[in-house]
């Protein structure tokens, strides 16, 4: 396993953004390198086994990426957490704090069946209230959710802590110091 300092080099920072004082990590660009997009996602799928999950939940919007790659080169379903009013049939939703305000998410209130395994996947984790939110919602529906990854982690902001207290394993490919 490399140490991953490639994709790392692809990952800018942009200040300020989306307020004062963020420094915002940014993984559009490690998208636009096809080779490193493709090893991203390699990488991420040696960290897991795939027969411990069923399906695979992606967290609009960078998520959705990230989850539909994994899902394509798995041969596994993917549920689509969204922002509301984008599902066309009966939804759930859960609202959640951010770190810079307050969003909600959504899914199909058939898309997972009881007891099913599902692996949360985003671009990045941060406080942790997107994907404690995530985490909540698929369990809300039934769903077992013990394991989720990320292509960045800002473990000084504790997300990945968070979902370790709620028996959710998180892993990520980098890690960046600071906000």
């Amino acid at each position: 396993m490399t140490d991953n300092q490639d994709l790392i080099d692809l990952v800018r920072t942009i200040p300020d953004y989306p307020k004062p004082g963020i420094q915002f990590r940014d993984v559009s660009t490690l998208l636009l390198d096809g080779p490193a997009f493709r090893h991203a996602i390699d990488r991420m799928i040696a960290l897991i086994d795939p027969a411990s999950f069923a399906l695979i939940a992606g967290v609009e919007a960078r998520g959705f990426i990230v989850s539909a790659a994994m899902s394509y080169a798995l041969k596994k379903g993917k549920v689509m957490l969204r922002k509301p009013g984008k599902l066309p049939g009966k939804s759930v939703y859960i609202d959640y704090a951010l770190e810079y305000g307050t969003d909600r998410i959504e899914m199909h209130v058939d898309a997972i069946r009881p007891g099913q395994r599902v692996l949360l996947v985003d671009d990045l984790i941060a406080t942790g209230g997107t994907a404690m939110a995530a985490v909540k919602l698929l369990r809300g529906q039934g769903a077992v959710v013990n394991r989720a990854l990320f292509i960045v982690d800002l473990p000084d902001l504790g997300g990945a802590q968070k979902l370790a207290a709620a028996g959710v394993e998180a892993t990520s490919l980098m890690a960046f110091a600071g906000d």
